[in-house]
């Protein structure tokens, strides 16, 4: 017999959950918190030690908040990466924006002309960076209205960690086609938070 391989594995068990096979979930469980670790991981790096957000609070969201999805029709590792890093940006977000809104009394504040978010690393949400991440969302949701793909593109691959070729098989799409809309979303990205 021969052994799957983890992203086969995920993908099978994926199917078998969308089904609605209960067994499923309980095998995937520990293959899901270990993929949902890694993003978090991406995510949280650049916190500060002891912020309120811990890495192991943000992946037990994001899982509550995936088994409680009904319907999803799994496709594979790659699509649950995607949902997943869409969920913890959305956790993330919540969490500058509130500590962005407590620490300007309320207010979000714009990020000004000399203040530019590293499009490399993702600014922490606890820290007084969390500004630059909501200003990020609000430029990408931007970006969403106007070019879709490349909005996507910069989710995957910016918030979820996803390699070149993952992004571009999600997206169906080619690599050549994901590396070109990368570039064209950063400096369009770029040029907004500058604004």
């Amino acid at each position: 017999m021969v052994i799957p391989t983890k992203s086969a594995e995920i993908t099978t068990l994926l199917h078998a959950w969308s089904r609605g096979e209960p067994a499923a979930l309980d095998r995937l469980t520990p293959l899901l918190y270990q993929e949902l670790r890694h993003l978090a991981q991406r995510y949280m790096q650049h916190e500060r030690a002891g912020h309120t957000l811990q890495a192991t609070a943000l992946i037990n969201e994001a899982y509550l908040r995936l088994v409680d999805m009904k319907g999803v029709a799994w496709k594979d590792r790659v699509h649950f990466l995607a949902i997943s890093a869409r969920i913890m940006r959305r956790i993330l977000i919540d969490a500058a924006r509130t500590r962005a809104s407590v620490k300007r009394g309320g207010r979000m504040v714009r990020v000004n002309h000399s203040t530019a978010v590293d499009l490399d690393r993702l600014p922490a949400t606890d820290s007084d960076r969390a500004v630059e991440l909501c200003a990020l969302d609000d430029a990408l949701n931007s970006l969403h209205q106007m070019d879709p793909r490349r909005a996507e593109v910069v989710e995957l691959r910016f918030f979820g960690g996803l390699t070149v070729e993952e992004t571009a098989d999600f997206l169906h799409v080619s690599p050549q086609t994901v590396m070109r809309d990368w570039k064209i979303a950063r400096a369009w990205l770029a040029r907004e938070l500058r604004r």
